[in-house]
């Protein structure tokens, strides 16, 4: 691990010193040259992240598509989504909004008296080794995130926000990050939150979120794969995810209230990284079926999610307060 550690290391700084640094000169922001070397790592990521969607991923849903892919409108509009996540412009906007109320906060917290867990202290000698650390954390944070994923779908002010991500009728790699932004403000600062509580090293920390970012773009792929029996059980695949996206199956699997006969929101498979949360809170489903995906209301009543970005936020916002 260390040696990736100085591999990224060397990258991150070359790239900073060639280009980053530089533009962040030319604009007049030198008073900012070392959160640009901090954007630097996270812009290196991403660039790392979609080498790996269009070198690997990509020739794999070719190999094995569920579907064939008709509406590549579609498809574009998850790519613009995919750089704006990735290349860092949603944390662009972070740091100019929520990042210096956050250390004030957090500046308030030490001042206090008050101390972080830090998870990795817990065993000394164990639990200080880079990877088990990593590990620890990675877990930790699937288990919030299966339960920040079932609010998504049971409470109905965050449904209608997050109804956008399922409203894709042509799953691919790049419909990961086909998100409201304000569903992605609300989940990254929870994660920035819980990582400052629990101490997560910075390094760890965008390691984490990288790898969980590209294990979920897998997961989104038109791909007809599963990980066999055993395999299914210990890490998310993109059949088990599938069928979290399927009508009917995944987010509305209670399908109509006998007495309001109005779509009631539950589902299967909300696991993130690993499906055991859903084992362990009875919302697995194994079954083997690769089916249609999208939202009820939007196949059988035609409610319009929108087909471009603006029109996706806009309508988001306007289901978030009761006028779509």
């Amino acid at each position: 691990m260390e040696w990736w550690v100085n591999l990224f290391a060397d990258a991150q700084q070359a790239l900073f010193e060639h280009v980053v640094g530089p533009l962040t000169f030319a604009l007049g922001l030198g008073q900012l040259m070392e959160d640009a070397f901090d954007a630097t790592g996270w812009l290196l990521v991403g660039l790392l992240q979609i080498a790996v969607l269009v070198v690997v991923i990509g020739p794999l849903q070719r190999w094995r598509p569920v579907e064939a892919v008709t509406d590549r409108a579609t498809v574009r509009t998850d790519i613009l989504y995919t750089l704006i996540h990735r290349l860092g412009l949603m944390r662009l906007v972070l740091f100019f909004t929520l990042t210096p109320l956050m250390d004030d906060l957090f500046g308030w917290w030490r001042v206090e008296g008050l101390s972080t867990l830090h998870l990795d202290d817990l065993w000394p000698g164990v639990t200080d080794i880079a990877w088990v650390s990593f590990l620890i954390y990675l877990v930790v944070f699937d288990f919030i995130d299966y339960w920040m994923h079932r609010a998504q779908h049971q409470w109905h002010w965050w449904w209608q926000l997050h109804a956008l991500h399922h409203a894709q009728r042509q799953m691919t790699m790049w419909s990961d990050n086909r998100n409201h932004l304000l569903d992605d403000l609300i989940r990254d600062v929870v994660w920035a939150v819980v990582a400052q509580l629990l101490g997560v090293p910075p390094a760890q920390f965008v390691a984490m979120v990288a790898f969980t970012q590209l294990s979920e773009s897998f997961q989104h792929a038109n791909l007809r794969l599963w990980f066999g029996t055993v395999g299914e059980r210990l890490w998310v695949s993109p059949r088990f995810h599938r069928l979290h996206h399927t009508i009917g199956i995944g987010h509305e699997s209670q399908a109509v209230s006998k007495h309001t006969q109005k779509i009631v929101l539950g589902g299967h498979n909300f696991g993130v990284l690993l499906p055991w949360w859903d084992v362990l809170f009875g919302t697995a489903n194994f079954e083997q079926r690769y089916d249609p995906t999208g939202v009820r209301d939007q196949v059988e009543q035609g409610r319009n999610y929108g087909t471009g970005f603006l029109s996706q936020q806009w309508l988001g916002l306007l289901r978030l307060f009761g006028k779509a």
